[in-house]
């Protein structure tokens, strides 16, 4: 079901970076502060040509941890200077400097290989991503939290009505709220969610 999840997030992903409301703005700032239009197209895209690339990479060795982990172990979310998000504003330049046409087009493509190459891998198919080793499919819940994430945001930079999947919602519901539980502990995600007075720090933010 993830797999469908993630392929129904990347044809929405692929249909969205592809809209012409977008390639008008994709020098305008986008929702997020600091990032254009097209660094945050650049980002939402990669969560679709990503998967193939570490799908072709060696497989790794070492114990998958969930997408839950991978989250609650992230440093520097909310710091605009942080070495995470020096990495994903450059990653995203990257992947958008080809301009709306291209990065659409090769994100497209991406997106139809793997329509057929998820069907094939078997479910303990491991991969490797930014030095953590997960199963294919928690990878493919962390993608979900990102599609379902920067749909929204892109669509709201394109002053488009928002629509990501709620397959992927889901999702990106469970895999964040489970980081949150890892990361804070339960009481905390409870006075998070039913008593916001005792939450100082803000338990339930992930990202």
């Amino acid at each position: 079901m993830v797999r469908d999840a993630y392929l129904a997030a990347a044809t929405a992903a692929v249909a969205l970076v592809g809209d012409e409301a977008v390639a008008r703005r994709w020098d305008e700032p986008s929702v997020l502060d600091g990032m254009s239009v097209g660094l945050l197209a650049g980002h939402l895209a990669r969560s679709v040509l990503q998967v193939e690339w570490y799908l072709d990479a060696p497989l790794p060795d070492g114990e998958p941890i969930t997408a839950e982990a991978y989250y609650a172990r992230l440093e520097g979310t909310r710091d605009p200077g942080s070495p995470l998000d020096a990495g994903v504003r450059s990653r995203s330049e990257e992947a958008a400097s080809a301009g709306p046409v291209a990065l659409h087009d090769r994100a497209a493509a991406a997106r139809d290989r793997l329509a057929d190459r998820l069907r094939r891998e078997p479910p303990d198919r491991r991969l490797e991503a930014f030095g953590r080793v997960l199963l294919l499919d928690e990878y493919l819940r962390t993608r979900c939290v990102e599609l379902a994430v920067h749909l929204d945001d892109l669509a709201l930079s394109a002053c488009l009505a928002p629509a990501p999947p709620p397959a992927a919602v889901a999702v990106a519901v469970d895999v964040l709220v489970g980081a949150a539980r890892e990361r804070s502990g339960d009481l905390a995600v409870l006075r998070s969610l039913a008593r916001r007075e005792r939450d100082p720090r803000d338990a339930v933010r992930v990202l």
